[in-house]
């Protein structure tokens, strides 16, 4: 569950999950196929969610993509989010479509009659919008005032779309506040977050390939969550989306904020192992990978740590010259030979 440091924000509901409040946080993914292209984006949808992820966005640029929505949102068990830009019918067409939330600027779909009827649509329709604040589209007054994104900047766009809300009695607002600058995305959503108590969905966008985009995307949003800031999240890579969904949860379950996954130790290797770890250690973690077990299980290749991590874990191996020792619960249960470690360790998980 989400850390209970300080105030919680706003509790909103997103077809059949909560976001805010006291909710679980969330890990969120968007599809990258054409959203018309329905023998694309179906097993892409169907990939995320056997990866756990809890919501689901896709880009609806035009009316193609809005037709596309009911055939989608039929097949899917999480939440559907339909992102749009400028035009605010297909907003509407979004909604009627049967979207659990839309993704919108209330600044850039047109005059304020026009983002009237999309409040009040969604707010018939029981939807929540998500308000999404990035440092590379601020308004150009803002520029103007500030002389680039700062801060500050971000939360005045933020406010300016607030106010345009509730002059329209709509409340159920999600906000993300997004920067490819970390300590720029994390400063913004502080400041939020001492501001509103609107749910607050975080990521640091444009964040990159899967290496460097998942390092961007540990520290800002981790250091977020850690502060007991943050109810959903979404890590924007630059490929698989369902790398995305797993890097997400890592962070979660790294800071102790989900438990139905496996928590993986296994040591660097060095001069002292007599195994071929790093095999072993990527076999353990591609056949974990979709097992949804609150476990610690340590895979550890050498005398000096490796029995104490074992120990400690819920299951562990800590390997010798050409078999390991096999602890459960800090016991040890059995003698393995390299060929079989990884058979007899995911059994054991199986079994636990």
């Amino acid at each position: 569950m989400k850390s209970k440091k300080g105030m919680f924000t706003k509790k909103i509901k997103v077809g059949n999950v909560f976001i805010g409040g006291d909710s679980q946080i969330t890990v969120q993914s968007m599809t990258t196929s054409k959203t018309e292209d329905l023998n694309s984006i179906l097993p892409e949808i169907e990939a995320l969610e056997n990866a756990g992820c809890q919501i689901i966005r896709v880009t609806v640029p035009d009316e193609t993509a809005v037709k596309a929505l009911p055939k989608i949102k039929k097949k899917m068990t999480v939440p559907l989010v339909a992102d749009i830009h400028f035009n605010y019918r297909l907003a509407l067409a979004a909604i009627d479509a049967g979207v659990d939330k839309i993704r919108i600027n209330p600044g850039n779909i047109g005059n304020k009659e026009r983002v009237k009827i999309v409040l009040q649509k969604a707010k018939s329709a029981k939807i929540p919008i998500r308000i999404g604040v990035n440092s590379g589209s601020i308004e150009k007054s803002l520029l103007a005032k500030y002389g680039h994104p700062t801060p500050e900047a971000m939360l005045e766009s933020a406010k300016n779309h607030i106010d345009i809300c509730l002059e329209n009695d709509f409340h159920d607002m999600i906000f993300s506040l997004k920067s490819s600058d970390v300590n720029l995305m994390i400063e913004t959503n502080k400041l939020f977050s001492k501001t509103y108590n609107y749910p607050l969905h975080l990521g640091v966008t444009e964040a990159g390939p899967p290496w460097r985009g998942t390092i961007k995307s540990c520290i800002g949003i981790g250091a977020l969550l850690s502060d007991g800031i943050g109810d959903t999240i979404r890590v924007s890579l630059t490929g698989d989306p369902v790398e995305e969904v797993r890097v997400g949860f890592a962070i979660l379950k790294s800071l102790g904020l989900y438990d139905d996954s496996i928590n993986l130790i296994s040591c660097p290797t060095c001069g002292r192992t007599e195994l071929d770890l790093s095999g072993i250690v990527a076999d353990v973690e591609y056949r974990i990978r979709n097992i949804k077990k609150n476990l610690t299980v340590a895979v550890m290749g050498c005398a000096v740590n490796g029995p104490g991590e074992a120990r400690e874990a819920d299951l562990g191996i800590a390997c010798g010259k050409s078999d390991a020792l096999l602890f459960r619960k800090g016991e040890i249960i059995g003698k393995v030979k390299e060929s079989e470690i990884v058979d007899r360790l995911i059994d054991e998980i199986n079994n636990y």
